[in-house]
């Protein structure tokens, strides 16, 4: 979740003898285990259609839901519509630093990039954005509903994807968000690292967040290959992203080298530099590889991290728990459960150590190392 108009979108600075763990303890900050509240018969609500929440006030985002399904997402594809309305959830909440520097230093997820998209539309961070942030903005009037509801639904659209946190009752006042806060594609590994952690973010959650580009495409870093997507499996929010990007880069496609880009392994995919970057990085590459066939710790991750985002600069005591409301995405086809090689590669093609005991170092499909690999263990 770069300045650029794709989409996809967390970490932790690892000591060199250090192995990764799937999730850290709760006083480091870092990724907790998150889960959707369970409904108990005593407070379920009868919303019209049938339909049933535990709050009263979550039964209108039935409603929207319906809306924002048949008028934004055409009929709840996992499109260009719902990567950047996801995307925008990212753009709209990182905006927003814990420096103060003595004026206004972002309201984080308060939907200003909506509001004030006469204004954040135009920053170069945003570009692409402007239809999407108009088209919200007739829906937030007509219901006063946030973008981040529309970000969860947009997602629920994606086979493999998890089901998102959605919290209503959010202020809808706002003032612009300042420009220049939102990570760009040719930002260092440093830069990247110091901007989210202002936010709030660790490195592992970084990384996490960057799985939402595994529905990701690309239109503005390099505009001669429009819609290229940054993995081979692009309408799926699944692991391959991890491991397409960890592959060694062989050519570019489209034009050659653009400001952002770095070179993909395929020439059926745009690999963004900072992407490239992280997963190479030794503070990020350990949590990088550890997603790669693992979806259940990738998603269960990802829902911590962007209850996180989705919240940030929020009061809690204020938000209504409207979570059930959000569909529950459809799986990954049985075919797609893992993560595979392309044709001709190898492991030895992963540009950082993997452990793993292989029955064969030729094998094209990376379940036959074992669900997870062991990729950092000592």
């Amino acid at each position: 979740m770069h300045g650029y108009p794709v989409l996809r979108p967390c970490m932790t600075v690892l000591l060199a003898a250090v192995a990764c763990t799937s999730l850290l303890s709760p006083q480091t900050g870092v990724l907790a285990t998150q889960t959707l509240s369970t409904r108990t018969n005593e407070n379920v609500v009868q919303c019209d259609g049938g339909r049933e929440t535990e709050n009263e006030k979550c039964c209108i985002f039935y409603d929207v839901r319906d809306d924002l399904q048949a008028n934004l997402f055409n009929g709840g594809k996992c499109d260009d519509e719902s990567r950047e309305a996801l995307r925008m959830m990212f753009h709209d909440a990182i905006s927003y630093s814990t420096t103060d520097n003595g004026s206004f230093s972002g309201g984080g997820a308060d939907g200003s990039i909506v509001e004030h998209a006469e204004i954040e539309a135009l920053y170069p961070e945003n570009a692409g954005l402007d239809d999407m942030a108009f088209e919200q903005r007739a829906i937030a009037q007509k219901y006063s509903v946030p973008l981040h509801f529309a970000g969860a639904i947009g997602l629920s659209n994606c086979a493999g994807a998890p089901r998102l946190h959605f919290f209503a009752g959010r202020n809808v006042a706002s003032q612009p968000a300042p420009d220049g806060l939102v990570p760009a594609p040719f930002h260092s590994v440093d830069q990247i690292l110091a901007r989210m952690g202002d936010a709030g973010f660790s490195p592992e959650e970084v990384v996490t967040l960057l799985a939402s580009h595994s529905i990701g495409t690309q239109h503005h870093v390099d505009p001669t290959i429009d819609g290229m997507p940054l993995d081979s499996t692009p309408e799926e929010f699944d692991t391959q992203f991890f491991l397409d990007i960890a592959l060694k880069g062989t050519y570019f496609p489209g034009n050659g080298s653009n400001r952002g880009e770095a070179m993909p392994s395929s020439p059926n995919q745009l690999r963004i530099q900072s992407d490239n970057d992280l997963a190479r990085d030794p503070r990020t590459s350990c949590i990088w590889k550890s997603y790669i066939n693992n979806q259940e710790k990738m998603n269960r991750d990802f829902v911590a991290v962007m209850r996180k985002l989705s919240t940030l600069g929020q009061d809690m005591s204020k938000l209504i728990d409207c979570s059930d409301v959000i569909p529950t995405p459809k799986p990954l086809p049985q075919s797609r459960n893992s993560a595979v090689l392309p044709p001709g590669k190898t492991i030895d093609d992963i540009e950082t150590p993997v452990r793993a005991k292989a029955p064969s170092r030729r094998s094209a499909n990376l379940s036959d190392l074992g669900r997870p690999i062991s990729l950092c263990g000592t």
